[in-house]
């Protein structure tokens, strides 16, 4: 399987609204855990999901473009991004 393809289905075992365990996540799509570990990762990377204290959730639209744009801006953001909530920097 591509790792496109596993990444889609990977995706769409997330729940829409909630979260989900790794452990559920791989009974779910019926991956190896490798596999479903390896594609979190990418996931993760993309700005598409959460990892957090062992939960997975999906990122919206507007939190994955925000999260895009603290990553790859040059100018120094007055904010930060922590587990989904959007705080100003600390001076």
């Amino acid at each position: 399987m591509r790792e496109e393809d596993l990444d889609w289905a990977v995706y769409h075992g997330i729940p829409q609204t909630g979260t989900i365990t790794v452990e559920d996540l791989i009974s779910v799509t019926g991956f190896e855990p490798d596999a479903v570990m390896a594609s979190l990762e990418r996931l993760e990377h993309y700005l598409l999901i959460q990892r957090s204290g062992g939960r997975i959730r999906l990122l919206s639209i507007q939190e994955s473009l925000i999260a895009c744009r603290s990553r790859h801006s040059r100018v120094d953001l007055p904010f930060v991004i922590e587990n989904g909530v959007i705080r100003a920097k600390k001076e």
